[in-house]
């Protein structure tokens, strides 16, 4: 058996493969996946897994993928292939066919957003559990400020922490600030959080947020509750309204707090609210100023992100860097 076929012999490298493709992974890192899994070269078998498995699957279940990506991958997998080996048929008729449709109108339509499914694999490590797939509305314009409807690397480390060890959410009340597409929050109650409140301060982002929390058939009102069912809340919070401090304090991109059931209710609990935050630190100077406003505040920060590293669930995601992410536990200081 060479290489090539070993490779394709592994069911996981496929499952890669799909889940790459519906996350919208860079067409690059997608291409450079398709590489391995063909054990080094795009052979024919996995031409065909891209072309009935991911882009003909896609045009009939689920949320639609931008029609400008699906062009582009196809243009890109054509190049790559044609250096080395013969194209499967089928995938020049349907670059034509990506090619002849109008993508403005389909552009406007979409109304300058995106569509990912971000698959978290948990059955590899735990035969009983199921893998989570999460459709998230995203935007198209970054660079014009529309950054709270944007996947960052914080929200990914943060929710992969959370599947990991759901024990520490489970039954909690948990707030989160900047919640940005809802990704955070969609996790925290699939660990079993009891409640879960979502806030930012854009509303742009907060419609698109709950738009995000219906696609996943998430509540996201306290009006409507079914007995035994989670539940989501979205607010706003309009950050011109919080103080100097209160900003050093929560301006990392992700922060999450939790306290025991028991606390919401107003009944006594010994266990004080904690808060855990992913962040990307960009600039020490901004970063030592945080840890002197934390303590200032009677506050402990300890960064554990070698204490309670994450399993890997995102492993198919080459654009995803872990890397350049601390996980900081905040605490209050026990005087």
């Amino acid at each position: 058996m060479d290489s090539a076929t070993e490779a394709c012999s592994k069911p996981s490298s496929f499952v890669y493969l799909k889940a790459a493709f519906i996350a919208m992974e860079p067409v690059d890192c997608l291409i450079s996946l398709a590489r391995q899994v063909g054990g080094g070269s795009i052979t024919t078998r996995v031409q065909t897994f891209i072309l009935e498995e991911c882009i003909n699957d896609n045009a009939i279940k689920g949320p639609k993928l931008n029609h400008k990506y699906i062009k582009n991958v196809l243009q890109k997998l054509i190049v790559a292939v044609e250096s080395t080996s013969e194209v499967v048929e089928g995938l020049y008729e349907k670059f034509a066919y990506y090619l002849t449709i109008n993508l403005e109108d389909q552009l406007l339509k979409e109304n300058n957003r995106i569509c990912k499914q971000v698959t978290f694999l948990l059955s590899p490590g735990n035969s009983t559990a199921v893998d989570l797939v999460v459709s998230l509305q995203c935007s198209l314009n970054m660079l014009e400020g529309d950054t709270g409807c944007a996947l960052w690397p914080s929200s990914l480390f943060l929710s992969e922490f959370i599947l990991s060890f759901q024990e520490i959410f489970s039954n909690r009340f948990c707030f989160e600030i900047g919640s940005g597409v809802g990704l955070v929050g969609i996790t925290l109650l699939h660990a079993g959080a009891s409640k879960v409140i979502l806030t930012d301060g854009d509303l742009s982002t907060l419609a698109n947020m709950r738009c995000n929390l219906k696609m996943n058939n998430l509540m996201e009102a306290s009006s409507v509750r079914s007995s035994g069912q989670p539940m989501v809340e979205c607010r706003h919070l309009p950050w011109e309204s919080v103080s100097k401090s209160e900003l050093l304090i929560y301006q990392p991109e992700i922060v999450f707090s939790q306290e025991s059931e028991d606390a919401q209710h107003g009944l006594s609990t010994s266990e004080p609210p904690i808060a855990y935050i992913a962040t990307v630190i960009r600039n020490q100077e901004t970063f030592d100023c945080f840890l002197r406003v934390a303590t200032e505040n009677s506050l402990s920060v300890v960064d554990v992100t070698e204490m309670v590293k994450p399993l890997n669930l995102l492993p198919y995601m080459q654009s995803y860097d872990r890397s350049s992410v601390h996980l900081l536990r905040v605490s209050p200081i026990c005087l």
